[in-house]
């Protein structure tokens, strides 16, 4: 096996979650080993556990207790079992696996169980049989389990058979050489008993070390009456069984292949790096092919199903992915948007609207899904529709695309624009056809017309527009322009709040149009900002917001609330008036970074970044409490946009990329921290050809240098003073200035788990011409750090402001002999927060 590449190793925390997911099969448990495993989309069994008596050892050994480490790659997951008797690893991993046909079984993961001991041992596994199909097609009794002796039904070892009521439906089981645990006898009077397979370990047959047999825990699953046969699932417990090594060489080299062709970064920050590479592969393990039709698409996440018949939110759905598909498209893998969009398409309703959930077992013809109220709920994955598609022309300048799905597009944009979708004839998409983001609030009926929606209409019209030029239609991109041009116009008009500086949630509009606006303070303004590339700033008054979003009312130290503490209703442990979402800290981090902010981007970024470790190693989790650092226990730990919340705000925002393939023109407005000496993307894709960027900082300035094997490119940026030489045919080179002082974060990292919000937030820094002006929050009499840089071998002097009011409060600088002599090393600049209660505001100003 691999052991090169990305991993993540450390002491197992038993109650905390793990995944191992792909295209057909998951293993969703918890790090003590215990799990389910899923054959999409049937749940075959549960509650794995093991049991061991060591030779000549009197006491029976529970083995999950005994769980101490574990080892997360990309392509597999090592959960060690440590004992004075005995080692014993789990290794698993979900290949593609066979694909259900007629009369062919489906398989999907593989559990290989590596045992290591001086004496004979004696395993028990236990198991609950599940056979349940993903929720809503409907399961029928619970399974009976048979046992298949050795030889029979082209399997060379015995194995279990799970059958159910109706004969198109059958699980197996087995691991080679294991025997089957209590079965009663019809005669006897019904009872239950736990499922076990038995197995008998012996050093000398089966080795030890490095050098210990692995033995398989084999799945599969069949759901036609041929495939379910006891005769097709042992010939696929055996096709599986030979497989395994041909199996896991394909997985290895497929996560071997998309870590060479994908982007990736190199900074001096490892664990940013890291949680990039680990966003891209838990994308990559949210494929799944639908169980009807064979395509592949992205599901929203995974997590352990417990006593239903759901694992987390393992269904299709299309925000979820509209959303992450910017994240795809930045590191390149254009075959997978492809894929997403025309699944969504495929599945767009005759009026053009756009579907958002579809579970795994929906497109059965005896599943009604279109009768539940699930597929079209969501009234954003139309306008979000849109905008990624235009996302990804720009990317991969497949034009081509836009014309074989001509209709589908224009279907979607006339449902946008359609007068059903606009029920206070006020020109902007509402809530008429479906939720816009929340799906309660605590009023006494639902928002109208979210600014939420509000934004993404104004964002969607210019992507119409920019798709109709991109085909020849002036006149309807002029349309596009104009319409997203009177909706902002709008916006400003009827939700900009002069009280709170920022932009209401609502409009309640009665049928008089003469109803109320929901001032609640949330992040949702920050959708401004998301597909905004222009050279004036999407809200008028959108300074103030980002202040709002970094300070604590909004911000935790472990991402941003949707609601503010300071509005009645807020509530930490609300799914929706209170709670921290990764994909709102992501929403955020990159309106920080396009509104001129980075310190307070950066915070944010660094949050995301750090649950990749926080719970499902590898993984984003959905949502945590508003109040604790602590996940919900319901959070879907492997969240599919969770995880593309690192990729995007860190090329988009950090770095400042964006990209347009058909005039190969990349424009870069990084905002890189002020402690980084260098910096480089590679395999940057625009379009079909691949481009380096190579950071470095020298003295008073940053310059970029993009390298391509292909055709020239246009280099340029946004930046002031940003000056463009071409050193030859294909590098260019860009030369930024940098001001003469910078402040540094401190090291990035969350708090212990439990913690109330406490590290400092930075609301903005803002330059002048020869200053600095910062204002920061802070608990009260806390201090703090933050590292200053000199670029022009300039001491700064500092004032603070409200001194009179806050005597308590001080700014300093503390510096070593060197950087008095040299004035070119950072210094220590530390913060005192006035006395009081709670959160205390420290405005100070560095001159120069």
């Amino acid at each position: 096996m691999t052991e090169s590449g990305l991993v993540i190793s450390r002491p197992v925390q038993p109650m905390q979650p793990f995944t191992v997911a792909g295209e057909r099969g998951v293993l969703v448990g918890t790090q003590d080993g215990q799990f389910e495993s899923w054959i999409l989309p049937v749940k075959l069994i549960s509650h794995l556990t093991i049991e061991v008596n060591v030779e000549g050892y009197s006491v029976p050994i529970a083995v999950n207790p005994q769980a101490a480490n574990i080892e997360v790659r990309p392509d597999r997951t090592t959960i060690t079992y440590s004992h004075i008797g005995f080692t014993i690893r789990q290794i698993m991993f979900s290949p593609d696996g066979a694909a259900a046909a007629e009369n062919r079984p489906s398989t999907g993961p593989v559990v290989l169980f590596q045992i290591d001991a001086d004496h004979p041992l004696d395993l028990t596994f236990r198991f609950t049989p599940e056979m349940r199909w993903m929720w809503p097609k409907r399961n029928d009794g619970v399974p009976g389990p048979d046992w298949v002796a050795a030889g029979r039904d082209g399997f060379p070892g015995g194995f279990y058979t799970l059958h159910m009521d109706y004969p198109d439906l059958g699980g197996a089981i087995a691991i080679p050489t294991a025997t089957p645990g209590i079965a009663a006898p019809y005669q006897e009077r019904p009872q239950e008993h736990e499922m076990e397979l038995h197995l008998h370990y012996d050093p000398k047959r089966d080795g030890q070390g490095a050098n210990a047999k692995l033995f398989p825990l084999l799945m599969a699953v069949g759901t036609t009456r041929e495939s379910a046969s006891n005769e097709a699932l042992g010939h696929a417990l055996k096709e599986l069984n030979d497989s395994i090594p041909a199996a896991y060489k394909s997985h290895s080299e497929r996560y071997a292949k998309l870590a060479a062709e994908t982007t990736s970064i190199e900074t001096p920050d490892k664990a940013l790096n890291d949680a990039f590479q680990w966003g891209v592969v838990s994308i990559e393990q949210l494929k799944a092919h639908e169980f009807v039709s064979n395509q592949t698409a992205l599901v929203a996440g995974y997590y352990a199903s417990g006593d239903s018949a759901r694992p987390g939110f393992g269904w299709f759905f299309g925000r979820d992915a509209l959303y992450t598909l910017y994240a795809v498209n930045g590191f390149g893998d254009f075959a997978l948007t492809r894929a997403e969009l025309e699944f969504l398409m495929a599945r767009q309703r005759a009026d053009g609207k756009i579907m958002h959930e579809y579970s795994q077992t929906a497109g059965d013809p005896v599943v009604d899904w279109k009768s539940f109220p699930y597929m079209y709920a969501a009234a954003d994955a139309t306008p979000l529709f849109l905008m990624a598609v235009r996302d990804y022309v720009r990317a991969s300048g497949d034009v081509e695309f836009v014309k074989a799905h001509r209709e589908a597009i224009e279907k979607a944009w006339a449902f946008e624009t359609a007068e059903s979708s606009d029920t206070d004839h006020d020109g902007i998409y509402d809530n008429s056809q479906g939720t816009g983001w929340v799906e309660s609030w605590p009023h006494e009926a639902m928002p109208h017309q979210e600014i939420y929606l509000a934004l993404l209409d104004e964002q969607a019209s210019r992507a119409y527009g920019e798709l109709e030029n991109a085909l020849g239609n002036k006149a309807q991109f002029i349309f596009g322009a104009t319409r997203a041009g009177d909706i902002q116009l709008k916006i400003e008009q009827e939700y900009y709040d002069k009280e709170k500086g920022c932009y209401a949630f609502s409009h309640n509009f009665a049928e008089d149009k003469n109803g109320e606006t929901d001032r609640a303070s949330t992040v949702y303004p920050a959708i401004g900002w998301w597909d905004w590339n222009g050279a004036n700033p999407p809200l008028t008054h959108g300074e103030e917001c980002l202040k709002q979003f970094a300070g604590p009312a909004i911000a935790t130290d472990w991402g941003l609330r949707d609601v503010a503490v300071t509005e009645p209703f807020y509530d930490g442990m609300s799914y929706h008036q209170g709670s921290v979402w990764p994909l709102f800290t992501g929403w955020g981090a990159l309106a920080e970074y396009r509104g001129g902010q980075p310190l307070a981007g950066e915070q944010m970024l660094m949050q995301n970044v750090d649950l990749t470790w926080a719970q499902d190693p590898g993984a984003v989790t959905e949502l945590l409490s508003g109040d604790f650092f602590v996940p919900f226990g319901r959070s879907t730990s492997h969240q599919l946009w969770s995880s593309a919340m690192v990729i995007t705000p860190t090329l988009r925002g950090l770095f400042g990329i964006s990209v347009d393939a058909a005039t190969k023109t990349i424009t870069a407005n990084p905002h890189l921290p002020a402690g980084w000496g260098s910096a480089r993307i590679t395999n940057l894709h625009l379009g079909d050809q691949l481009v380096e960027l190579d950071f470095s900082r020298e003295k008073g300035g940053l310059h970029v240098l993009a390298h391509t094997k292909g055709q020239a490119v246009h280099f340029r940026s946004d930046v002031a003073n940003a000056k463009l030489s071409t050193s030859h045919f294909r590098e260019a080179e860009i030369n930024i200035p940098l001001p003469p002082t910078e402040i540094e974060l401190p090291t990035h990292a969350l708090p212990v788990s439990g913690s109330r919000p406490g590290q400092v937030k930075i609301l903005s820094a803002d330059y002048g011409s020869r200053s600095l002006t910062i204002r920061a929050q802070g608990q009260a009499g806390s201090r703090y750090y933050l590292i200053l840089h000199n670029n022009q071998l300039l001491l700064p002097k500092i004032s603070v402001a409200n001194q009179a009011e806050h005597s308590d409060a001080t700014v300093g600088i503390s510096m070593s002999d060197r950087a008095l002599s040299n004035g070119d090393e950072p210094m220590l600049l530390s913060l005192h927060f006035p006395g009081g209660q709670g959160w205390q505001t420290l405005d100070f100003t560095l001159t120069w």
